[in-house]
């Protein structure tokens, strides 16, 4: 059931007080560190100097003049930062106290709320197997409010199946210059979402944008106890099955398939150079996240 008014508010209140206490000079630092400078301009061209990047060469100045010449450029001062939340069925579930739909709002304000503090915007696509809102970006901490506000109202009422490949193509038709994209998920897709066409669109954003992958997850989806007979329904198809969970080959099947399935996500965006993170709702999320944007800032430097 959906939540009221008065729950919604209470919701997004506790979130801003929970991430405004996690953000601090180090998370910050890093952001921008990880971040910063990917967004340039073209700013005027100078002469070359002993140590300066052959790379940056204007060639074509350099041949009107006949004194080698490079481009420099400036970092653009604001970046665009852009969520595509799957607020699916499935995110509906949580076994540990909160759902992945709540997991999913709390680590998307933290990182919006960041951005914020790096003068940055930040815009929302939320989608099942449709699009269900579209935010263009904007600055301010009411914008990175209203994003937790949206994901927690779609999340709790959470209903039907996947479509992370639409959702891509929307995005790609909708934003043509560069902006940093977090795509949160629990990437379970449906047996009808055909691998190669997925991964061929995760490519092509990252190829256009600096994509990152958040995988939100609970720990009884991949460990199934033993608790005799029970009754499994699918929350995006409403499908229900009848599962033997006494037996250890029922739960060892359930547990390798989940562990393939996660196995195939994670190489795909290897091969696609997608930066992710895992998060479990039974587990604080900060810690990875300051694990992404060290690495992210220790492989720029």
């Amino acid at each position: 059931m959906a939540l009221d008014v008065k729950e919604l508010m209470a919701k997004v209140g506790r979130i801003r007080f929970l991430t405004d206490r996690l953000i601090d000079d180090e998370l910050s630092g890093n952001y921008h560190s990880m971040f910063k400078g990917q967004g340039v301009e073209f700013d005027e061209v100078r002469p070359y100097e002993p140590g300066d990047d052959v790379r940056s060469i204007d060639w074509n100045v350099t041949a009107r003049t006949g004194q080698p010449y490079i481009k420099r450029y400036k970092e653009e001062r604001e970046l665009t930062i852009f969520f595509l939340v799957d607020v699916s069925g499935s995110l509906s579930y949580g076994s540990r106290g909160r759902s992945k739909a709540d997991l999913a709002a709390e680590v998307s304000a933290l990182l919006a709320l960041t951005a914020i503090r790096n003068q940055d915007k930040v815009g929302l696509v939320l989608f099942s197997d449709r699009i269900l809102k579209y935010v263009p970006p904007r600055k301010g901490r009411d914008s990175v409010m209203r994003l937790a506000r949206e994901v927690l109202a779609a999340g709790d009422g959470a209903q039907g199946g996947t479509d992370m490949v639409e959702a891509l193509k929307f995005f790609n038709g909708i934003r043509k210059r560069r902006a940093v994209v977090f795509l949160v998920s629990d990437f379970i897709l449906p047996s009808s979402c055909p691998r190669d066409e997925f991964e061929k669109i995760v490519r092509a954003t990252a190829g256009r944008h600096d994509m990152i992958s958040i995988c939100v997850s609970d720990p009884a989806e991949t460990e199934m106890p033993d608790v005799g007979l029970v009754e499994l329904e699918d929350p995006e198809t409403g499908e229900i099955t009848i599962a033997d969970t006494s037996s250890a080959s029922v739960r060892k099947s359930f547990s390798d398939a989940a562990a393939r399935e996660k196995s195939d996500i994670e190489r795909l965006f290897v091969k696609s150079a997608v930066d992710s993170i895992s998060l479990s709702t039974d587990k604080p999320y900060i810690d990875e996240v300051r694990k992404l944007f060290r690495r992210r800032a220790y492989k720029r430097r």
